[in-house]
């Protein structure tokens, strides 16, 4: 697991690889890919020594057709790994979501939050307050029932259509999230435009807030070609958990400037070059994206995946 720096700028010595492939990689696919390949994507994964690995999301079909399949998917995981399907993070967007991840025993879960009023209107069909109250009861009752709850929120570098998006107003809603109960706080990058310069002072005006680099949590897209430099801010700053995308897949349904993901590979390939420690096979899962790249019928966007896929490392 993650262990903090000892000191300002010091890396830290491992990170937690948080791997969203499943869930936030496929959501905007437009094919739809059958559950048995998700599946094995999953199981891959884990083989690979992931240590998280998000499975899939309880939303309405209507809002994401891909993951339409979730409860048949969690079934079919079950029946291959035994209890420890449990322990998969799944999203949950409303108490809906909730009963449905209860029923099927699930450990831990995700809710979804936005930093900004557009966003959430576009995403959640809420305003910028509602959300905080629609999560309120769904956070409670997952706490209640021993869950692990874990929040992410978008937007917080900057918004396509309300521009660059304040610190402050960060800070505050994710203040929130964290005060509703959620255990870690995941910080999104949804549209690729944060810089290296603006992690460092997010971290900071979070820890100004009392919020410690220990309970946040990354998560970076490529649209500018900055997400190592920003992982490497972040780094710089104390954060030890990532999130990542095998294969570098995908982006979000409702932002469509929002492109891929950091590449799972790409991440480690950068971490083993610090002498970071993950606990990650960094060629399975290059073999695990590039098996998925095939049944997408298109190459990796991961530049690590298109380098090692042929030639091994």
């Amino acid at each position: 697991m993650s262990t903090s720096s000892t000191g300002p700028g010091q890396l830290p010595a491992a990170v937690t690889v948080y791997e969203v492939g499943p869930r936030d990689g496929l959501q905007n696919e437009a094919a739809l890919v059958p559950t048995e390949v998700k599946a094995a994507f999953v199981e891959r994964l884990l083989a690979a020594g992931l240590p998280v690995v998000e499975a899939t999301s309880f939303v309405h079909p209507r809002w994401v057709p891909q993951l339409a399949d979730a409860a048949e998917l969690l079934g079919l995981l079950e029946e291959r790994l035994g209890d420890r399907a449990r322990d998969l993070p799944v999203l949950v967007p409303n108490d809906r979501g909730l009963d449905r991840a209860l029923e099927l025993g699930c450990r831990h879960v995700a809710i979804f939050g936005s930093a900004t009023e557009t966003f959430a209107q576009r995403n959640l069909n809420r305003s910028f307050e509602e959300q905080f109250a629609m999560f309120e009861p769904t956070v409670r009752r997952a706490r209640d029932a021993g869950m692990e709850v874990r929040a992410y929120l978008s937007m917080c570098f900057g918004d396509p259509w309300e521009g660059d998006v304040a610190v402050d107003r960060v800070v505050a809603a994710g203040r929130r999230l964290l005060d509703l109960g959620a255990g870690q706080l995941s910080l999104g990058d949804t549209i690729g435009v944060g810089t290296a310069g603006r992690v460092g002072e997010l971290v900071a005006a979070f820890g100004a807030a009392g919020v410690g680099p220990e309970r946040l949590a990354m998560h970076f897209h490529d649209t500018y070609g900055q997400a190592l430099a920003n992982t490497y801010a972040a780094l710089q700053a104390g954060i030890a958990t990532f999130d990542a995308s095998a294969g570098g897949l995908g982006g979000c349904p409702y932002a469509e400037s929002a492109t891929g993901n950091l590449a799972t590979e790409d991440l480690l390939w950068m971490l083993r070059g610090l002498g970071i420690e993950t606990g990650v096979d960094l060629d399975a899962v290059v073999a695990t994206s590039a098996e998925m790249a095939r049944q997408l019928g298109r190459p990796s966007p991961s530049a690590v995946v298109r380098a090692l896929a042929g030639s091994g490392s």
